[in-house]
């Protein structure tokens, strides 16, 4: 049986073993590669064939689940308790003074399972460094230190040095309450401890507890199985009586590899063997045991691919990656994963709490003028409008109604690298400031520009979050009409650098540059703008593609252009970024 531990260890009823009822082999289940449990509780798969380490595959499931036959399309509903996984292993008792040693020692033989300790904790073990001090120091001719134990108990009990009589809890209480008025904490520290309630422990009504004797952490729970093999009293005593076991020393539990399941000390390999001939074996208060101990894995152990390895039909890709918009999951799946997308959303959603909190799916591709993205929410809450954070600046975003990608944040380091301080920055494309709110902490001033007015208004109150509200001019405006008048503005700071970062269209506003500066008074040889430009790609050669719709817009060949590639937007296409300074020809020439 399962012995949840306390300061002393009671003496337990017959083992006996919790198996899971056969289950009906005639009906389908939603999650298929879970049965890996016969009837009567065996396993269906060895350890043996299947490959190191935990696995869904093996141990077995302590409860009968009922599941439906196949998710719906608008169901998001599993039983989470289908991934409990049992297993049995064997565990070394040691001292924990000698515990983080003899983890050295025998790494090798260790459980060594991810997100697993190899030591397990023993809370009915512990002692509290207040308590050593009660412990009168045997001398070592003494047998097995007896005398130590029985101060130990006396103290425990609360029997007086001189084997006083016996005080129980109230009048033990009690006797430290009236010497508490008269020498205070300093002597009864533990005083405290007995009249007030832990930190941190609540009681029912969706309130916390505390379970002792047990280790659940991270989804993990570790009990030892203890046989006992004295005579059953519990029809002459009662089934309340329980036997009480003296106190062995604080210990721990090292987990052992778990091909030495279920094996004697006589077939264990050598280096744990001598670990016990270290130790006297025949001692009945020895800390040194082989135990069997039951390892619990539940649903939050395993992590988001096994899950939904598990939960999709064999065979389908695993839609394990995601873009993070502040505490929003946005999630770009396949029309074959779109039957199970409340799923798929339910467990992204519970594997990365409490980082993320809404999970959408995009719906359609972008083909509106403000490159906002249809979404769907699939789990969590229905808030679009989040706060994240980039290049130690703070973005206040809304993507039901601006665009953002965090996939672009390399790329506009990379950007910022090219800016000086004494450049002024033309954001023609501007959103909600990624660009020119990080370029306003570098350059001199910067000029942003959005069509999208939601765009606007958040690109306001990014400059004013990140107080940079002076360094930045906002407009919103077409982006032809932008570049005309910032450009015949004779107030405008004379521009160096200009970002044109609207892969779709931004090549076809290059001919708003055609003799841009003919008739403001400029002389030749002044200083010319440097821009910007993204495009997309699906040519085999995307860069020569690229780069010849440059040339058409602007009608110029003459000139120099540095290609970059950003990113690969899907299968066969690039999104590119053109650098190059205007050509005198160009920003010179003649309007038609």
């Amino acid at each position: 049986m399962v012995t949840k531990f306390s300061l002393f260890r009671p003496r337990t009823l017959p083992p006996f073993t919790l198996l899971p009822p056969p289950r009906s082999a005639a009906k389908p289940r939603l999650i298929p590669l879970l049965c890996c449990c016969g009837g009567g509780g065996t396993t269906a798969l060895a350890f043996s064939t299947i490959s190191y380490g935990p696995s869904l595959h093996k141990g077995h499931s302590p409860l009968p689940l009922q599941l439906p036959n196949c998710p719906s399309v608008s169901g998001d509903y599993f039983d989470e308790a289908a991934f409990t996984r049992v297993f049995e292993i064997s565990a070394l008792r040691v001292p924990s003074a000698i515990c983080s040693a003899l983890e050295n020692r025998l790494r090798g033989h260790l459980l060594n399972w991810p997100r697993i300790k190899n030591i397990a904790r023993v809370p009915g073990d512990e002692i509290d460094d207040e308590m050593k001090t009660l412990m009168p120091q045997s001398e070592p001719e003494a047998e097995d230190g007896a005398e130590t134990m029985v101060a130990l108990n006396r103290r425990i009990y609360g029997k007086a040095v001189g084997d006083g009589d016996p005080l129980n809890a109230v009048l033990y209480r009690d006797k430290l309450a009236k010497n508490f008025n008269s020498e205070g904490y300093a002597r009864f520290r533990n005083l405290a401890k007995m009249s007030r309630p832990k930190k941190g422990q609540k009681r029912d009504g969706g309130e916390k507890r505390v379970v002792k004797g047990v280790r659940r952490s991270e989804g993990v729970l570790v009990e030892v199985v203890e046989v006992d093999d004295s005579e059953d009293l519990s029809r002459l005593l009662g089934e309340d009586v329980q036997w009480q076991q003296k106190w062995r020393g604080s210990t721990r539990l090292l987990l052992l590899d778990e091909r030495y399941s279920n094996k004697r000390i006589e077939e264990l390999p050598e280096a744990i063997k001598v670990v016990f001939n270290e130790h006297d074996r025949h001692d009945t208060r020895s800390a040194f045991e082989l135990v069997t101990c039951k390892l619990t894995l539940f649903y939050d152990y395993w992590q988001l691919n096994e899950i939904l390895e598990a939960l999709l039909p064999k065979g389908m890709i695993v839609p394990s990656a995601f873009e993070t918009v502040g505490h929003i999951a946005h999630l770009n799946l396949r029309d074959e994963h779109l039957q199970y997308k409340n799923i798929i959303a339910k467990v992204v959603l519970d594997k990365n709490k409490p980082k993320i909190q809404t999970v959408v799916n995009k719906v359609d591709s972008i083909q509106n003028d403000y490159r906002t993205m249809q979404l769907e929410v699939l789990a969590g809450n229905n808030s679009l409008v989040t706060t994240l954070v980039e290049n130690r600046l703070r973005f206040h975003v809304d993507l039901a109604a601006v665009y953002w990608n965090s996939r672009l944040s390399t790329e506009r380091q990379r950007l910022l690298s090219y800016f000086s301080h004494s450049d002024v920055v033309c954001d023609v494309f501007a959103g909600v400031g990624p660009i020119a709110i990080s370029a306003a902490k570098k350059v001199k001033y910067v000029y942003a520009n959005d069509l999208n007015p939601c765009a606007v208004e958040y690109l306001e109150k990014n400059c004013v979050l990140n107080k940079l509200e002076r360094k930045i001019e906002v407009y919103n405006m077409d982006g032809r009409r932008f570049i005309e008048a910032i450009f015949a503005n004779q107030e405008t700071q004379p521009i160096t650098q200009v970002v044109m970062n609207l892969p779709r269209d931004a090549a076809e506003f290059l001919d708003s540059f055609k003799g841009l500066f003919h008739g403001l008074g400029l002389v030749k040889g002044c200083t010319l703008p440097r821009i910007h430009v993204y495009g997309f790609s699906k040519a085999e050669d995307p860069e020569f593609e690229f780069h010849e719709r440059i040339r058409i817009a602007v009608s110029e060949v003459g000139f120099d252009v540095q290609m970059h590639r950003v990113r690969l937007v899907a299968p066969g296409k690039w999104m590119l970024c053109a650098s190059f300074v205007l050509p005198e020809r160009v920003a010179y020439s003649r309007r038609g």
